[in-house]
């Protein structure tokens, strides 16, 4: 599979790519481009936490650097000043810090994180880009979800592409010996490379901050500060688009602001403050809710990395700007997903903190809420109060919200009863050694579950809905008194009408990447038919897209087998033949089936 947009970028043309007999070998890393000079990337990093020492980069190769070709758009310049793309393999085999791995890795991953790199550049999110997955008949054992079950999966390479792959822990590698781990960074003592490396990352990425700040110090905390508003910008989109990471070690944060390594990722279904996309990360700790302060927690390390070229007090007065910053960032996206662009209210913050309150309250899908928000009527301040108005508008965001068996299954404990019970006993009777094994907000989450669940088992489907479209009317009659006051002054009520419509469905999508989607292309691609990746990666180029035919239902027939459904352009629709376990065709625009429900990433 290739990326026409990624592949662009280096000048190729998809078509000749795809076309060449070498193609597949250049991409993959087993022929090496003339001129490239492979070489792997040191790397240190925080997991979890705690500081584990040196950790790639295991899986990925560098093969060197590509002008841009002339004719790239502005915008591209000026996101990428050097004028290079730097060009990877991820998962072409071993390298020199591949420690006890096998430096490959396989179908299932690979897609994803090809998929999304590409959708998160659609959606207009920094990210690194995703040029084509090539994919072999070699086989490697994995343990998918460390059961003790594992099986052979297809070996495949990404060719990723960015300015660059720097990332904040590419400057813990000068780290002293961690008074918690004991490990320190294989450059520890080096402190001219740090000098080095922090020079070549200004010169190259961030040549206004070169030029405009000749004291040294100066320049760094320029480099510093502009590093950190990235990061808060780049939290900020991901929070309004309902992306988690799942992983955000400081080996995953890149130097640049971009979104950097796609493993465990996951858009949000159902909005969950707590949810979390990584099946791993049992303690919660990368939860959707967690990471901004989980990337300042990150900033924190890179200075700590960068000291003495950045003095720890000056690095913390820039740290003092994060939270107002990110927070400024978030409102910014918020009001343009609600519509609200005439003006800026004190009271909008509250106002969007009660519409997330709702949504979790009654289990509303984020996307397609958000997308059907536009649905609302902005009325004139005469017109707020129509209760017939009220309730057509409460219906369209019903349809978005959980059934009572969506919620009970939801807020089933991911815990064991015993070892919940044992934990509970534990932490009455022996503290220190309850601290040592888990932590009291970890069980307040399984309780708060608990109890949402025996309230669940109380009330009936007809009692869940008519609550759900109690706080909805509710919200709605708030949110509707605030876009009037949108069209107070307003010569042409209805162009503001039109602009507002405008604004919500450029930052709202209609698409996003899904893991049930992302499941089905690669239960696909697992069984033989390439089709399904590519027809997922033509929606995604258009994720705010409205035009009809866009869903391009997929069916999966049973777990592991798949068949789907066509729907492009000019051809007739065929449905191949299926069991009666077959799966619903489900369009990509919906709300999840059940069945996602079971789907685990790790």
């Amino acid at each position: 599979w290739v990326s026409r947009e990624a592949l662009a970028l280096l000048g190729l043309d998809a078509d000749q790519v795809v076309n060449d007999p070498l193609g597949p070998e250049y991409l993959s890393g087993s022929k090496v481009m003339p001129g490239s000079e492979p070489a792997a990337h040191c790397y240190c990093g925080h997991q979890f936490g705690q500081f584990a020492g040196q950790l790639g980069d295991g899986a990925a190769c560098y093969l060197g650097e590509v002008k841009a070709p002339l004719g790239q758009s502005s915008e591209l310049l000026r996101e990428n000043p050097s004028g290079r793309w730097e060009l990877q393999v991820k998962g072409a085999g071993l390298t020199p810090y591949s420690r006890q791995a096998d430096g490959r890795k396989v179908l299932r991953s690979s897609i994803r994180e090809f998929l999304c790199s590409e959708a998160m550049f659609f959606l207009g999110v920094p990210t690194t880009r995703a040029g084509s997955v090539v994919t072999s008949d070699s086989r490697v054992l994995r343990d998918v979800h460390y059961s003790g079950h594992p099986r052979h999966e297809r070996c495949s390479v990404v060719l990723r592409i960015a300015p660059t792959f720097l990332r904040f822990g590419s400057f813990e590698i000068f780290k002293r010996a961690d008074e918690f781990t004991g490990r320190q960074g294989p450059s520890y003592g080096h402190d001219e490379i740090r000098g080095q490396m922090l020079d070549y990352v200004i010169e190259m990425f961030y040549p206004e901050i070169q030029q405009n700040h000749p004291d040294r110090v100066e320049r760094n905390v320029a480099f510093f500060r502009e590093v950190m508003r990235r990061t808060a910008r780049l939290v900020a989109q991901w929070q309004c688009v309902g992306f988690c990471h799942g992983v955000l070690n400081t080996d995953n944060m890149s130097i640049l602001g971009l979104t950097l390594d796609y493993g465990p990722y996951g858009f949000m279904d159902r909005f969950d403050p707590d949810f979390i996309c990584n099946a791993s990360d049992s303690s919660g700790r990368y939860s959707y809710q967690a990471q901004p302060a989980i990337c300042r927690w990150n900033l924190v390390k890179l200075a700590e990395a960068l000291a003495p070229e950045l003095p720890a007090e000056r690095a913390e007065a820039v740290m003092d700007e994060y939270l107002d910053l990110f927070n400024r960032f978030y409102l910014e996206n918020m009001r343009k997903k609600l519509g609200l662009f005439v003006k800026e209210e004190p009271e909008d913050e509250m106002l969007i903190t009660e519409l997330l309150q709702t949504m979790h309250n009654t289990g509303a899908d984020f996307t397609n809420t958000f997308r059907s928000l536009s649905l609302i009527c902005c009325p004139t301040e005469a017109e707020t109060g129509g209760e017939e108005d009220l309730k057509r508008t409460a219906d369209l965001l019903l349809h978005q919200c959980a059934s009572l068996e969506e919620l009970k299954a939801a807020n089933k404990a991911t815990m064991d009863p015993r070892e919940l019970a044992m934990l509970l006993s534990l932490a009455q009777s022996n503290p220190s050694l309850f601290q040592m094994i888990s932590d009291r907000v970890t069980i307040a989450r399984q309780l708060d579950r608990l109890g949402k669940l025996k309230d669940l088992m109380e009330t009936s489907q007809e009692e869940l809905r008519a609550k759900q479209a109690e706080e909805w009317t509710s919200w709605i009659t708030r949110y509707r008194k605030r876009l009037a006051r949108e069209l107070e002054g307003q010569s042409d009520e209805q162009a503001v009408k039109e602009e507002r419509v405008r604004v919500m469905n450029s930052a709202n999508p209609r698409v996003v990447l899904r893991n049930y989607i992302a499941q089905n292309a690669i239960e696909a691609a697992e069984n033989g038919d390439f089709s399904e990746v590519q027809r997922v990666l033509r929606v995604l180029t258009k994720p705010f897209s409205s035009q009809p035919g866009l869903e391009l239902p997929a069916r999966v027939s049973g777990h592991g087998t798949t068949a789907q459904m066509e729907r492009d352009e000019g051809e007739e629709q065929q449905q191949q033949a299926s069991s009666s376990a077959a799966r619903n065709p489900v369009p990509y625009d919906s709300k999840p089936p059940a069945w996602a429900q079971e789907l685990c990433v790790t």
